[in-house]
């Protein structure tokens, strides 16, 4: 005897609710997290600079252009092994305007970027990991790539920072943009230098791309919590950098500045008018004569 089907009754919605809101729960935990794998199987590869652009800053011995390109081709060649279709926005050294590589991006809407970078700065003591991105979809992707880059390299911490940088503020699918170290850091414009810790970089950007878990081993680096510099984060986290306004010091330095500049405008163009002035009236002084 088949037993009659019995409509839901309401006793047993509570407990499909709270079912409801732990997986949503876990949901958003796990994408503030960075764990959640990227859908997309082809990835616009990014390489940076190119051509007549170097990179970097003036005089800096360990151009950037170069690193950035052999450690795109190692990733392209890690990721098509995984099955990934990679577009290249450059295969050698030519330069690719910044709204070539936008075009490129958005050329295929299905795809995801990554652009592959190498940091430079005044200050030679200056090191470290740093991932940006721009829209929100994004964050994730640059969680997965930066935990995973810092976990397998020596460097420290500096944290996922949201920015408006051209390529990713104008693609219109997610991106990421990846600083992997310093340059003008004698040490790590050493690591950058060795073909092993290049390939052990594309590995690594590799499975934050395939959305693999990394350890959360190293905190963010002394003074790289915050920052004036980033856009306010819409997730937060322990390497997730936060906005901070400008201090006001800076704000009034930068006003009196101005203030100084146009006051010495004023004052070359009322002493060029004297001068011109000076000089008609001597004219007409010799005419006379």
């Amino acid at each position: 005897m088949t037993r009659p089907i019995l409509a839901p009754s309401k006793k047993n919605y509570p407990p499909l609710r709270r079912l409801a809101n732990f997986l949503l729960l876990s949901l958003a935990l796990a994408f503030s997290a960075g764990e959640v794998r990227a859908q997309s199987r082809t990835i616009v590869v990014d390489a940076g600079h190119g051509g007549h652009d170097r990179g970097g800053v003036p005089r800096q011995r360990v151009g950037e252009k170069g690193l950035t390109l052999d450690v795109s081709q190692r990733l392209r060649r890690v990721l098509e092994a995984g099955g990934y279709r990679v577009i290249m926005t450059r295969n050698s050294d030519v330069f690719v305007s910044l709204g070539q590589r936008v075009a490129i991006a958005n050329s295929h809407p299905s795809a995801t970027f990554v652009s592959v970078h190498f940091n430079s700065a005044p200050r030679v003591g200056a090191n470290g990991i740093e991932t940006y991105y721009y829209r929100r979809d994004s964050a994730s992707l640059a969680a997965n790539i930066h935990r995973n880059v810092v976990a397998g390299a020596p460097s420290e911490n500096r944290g996922i920072r949201r920015r408006g940088y051209y390529v990713l503020r104008r693609t219109r699918i997610p991106g990421v943009l990846v600083e992997c170290g310093f340059l003008t850091n004698p040490m790590e414009a050493r690591y950058a230098l060795n073909p092993s810790y290049r390939q052990k970089l594309a590995e690594e950007i590799a499975r934050g791309i395939r959305g693999v878990r990394a350890p959360m081993g190293r905190p963010l680096a002394r003074g790289s919590a915050s920052s004036s510099e980033v856009l306010p984060q819409p997730f937060s986290g322990p390497d997730f950098v936060r906005a901070t306004p400008r201090s006001r010091r800076s704000a009034r330095s930068s006003k009196s500045k101005k203030k100084k500049k146009s006051s010495s405008s004023k004052r070359k163009r009322s002493s060029s008018g004297k001068k011109k002035k000076s000089s008609s009236v001597q004219t007409v002084q010799i005419l006379g004569a």
